[in-house]
């Protein structure tokens, strides 16, 4: 199943890069059922979401999931989930001091 290359061309959640069946579930038990709900969205708040809905505190690369699909969604170009990992964890450093 190939990608979308834009968030123009994302039609499903499933389109956006790095997301996968489990995320499309995750993003639907949040509420997001179409790729253009994503942006302008804190990442941050819908894995909060996620973990409050779920009752499960999730892997914090999940949050890096979030912010390559809301950035993609945004008009970022599609870069691989990791490539957010080092921002994540400098803004939850940030906000622990």
């Amino acid at each position: 199943m190939a990608k979308a290359r834009t968030a123009g061309e994302a039609r499903k959640l499933a389109d956006i890069p790095n997301i996968g069946p489990a995320m499309v579930e995750d993003f639907r038990n949040i509420g997001i059922e179409q790729p253009a709900q994503l942006a302008g969205k804190d990442p941050y708040t819908l894995y909060e979401r996620l973990c409050a809905v779920t009752d499960v505190r999730h892997d914090p690369c999940v949050i890096d999931t979030f912010i390559s699909a809301v950035r993609f969604m945004e008009g970022a170009p599609p870069h691989p989930w990791w490539h957010y990992t080092d921002e994540r964890k400098h803004q939850l450093a940030a906000i622990r001091r």
